[in-house]
């Protein structure tokens, strides 16, 4: 079980993440279940579509954030909270301007991802297949782009 936590996020170094900067929160290693990140991002950024085996929760704090939900799509406002279920494929893209929101994940392992996205491929030219082979080691499946 993880100990109490009171933490400022400024505290905390973002980590460059294809486009985004997505600050830990708290990573389930200090929470012993679930992480929370600060999410911020350019226009235009936002991961290729994706599925993972933990459930996450998206609030829209700052901008419109259009989203992908399997064959779905909606823009969240901010206010908007948007729950997305372990195994379904999404995605999102900030809209102009750009965007904030607060994410939060069922269990542990997207921190240990977004640390070795940040360590290991360049925020001005990501290695797609670098990005991908990451994130399969973290049981997040990418597939590939139609037509390949």
């Amino acid at each position: 079980m993880g100990e109490p936590i009171i933490t400022e996020v400024k505290q905390n170094r973002g980590l460059s993440v294809v486009g985004e900067t997505i600050t830990v929160v708290a990573s389930g290693g200090q929470t012993g279940s679930y992480e929370i990140f600060h999410q911020e991002g350019t226009e235009g950024s936002g991961p290729p579509p994706h599925n993972h085996p933990w459930d996450e929760a998206f609030f829209v704090t700052k901008g419109e954030i259009e989203f992908g939900l399997g064959g779905r799509t909606a823009v969240a406002h901010p206010g908007t909270l948007v729950h997305v279920p372990a195994g379904t494929f999404h995605w999102f893209r900030f809209g102009e301007g750009g965007g904030e929101m607060v994410s939060v994940t069922s269990r542990e392992g997207a921190a240990a991802m977004f640390t070795q996205f940040d360590a290991e491929i360049a925020s001005d030219a990501p290695d797609l297949g670098k990005l991908v082979e990451i994130a399969a080691v973290h049981g997040v499946h990418i597939p590939p782009p139609p037509g390949e």
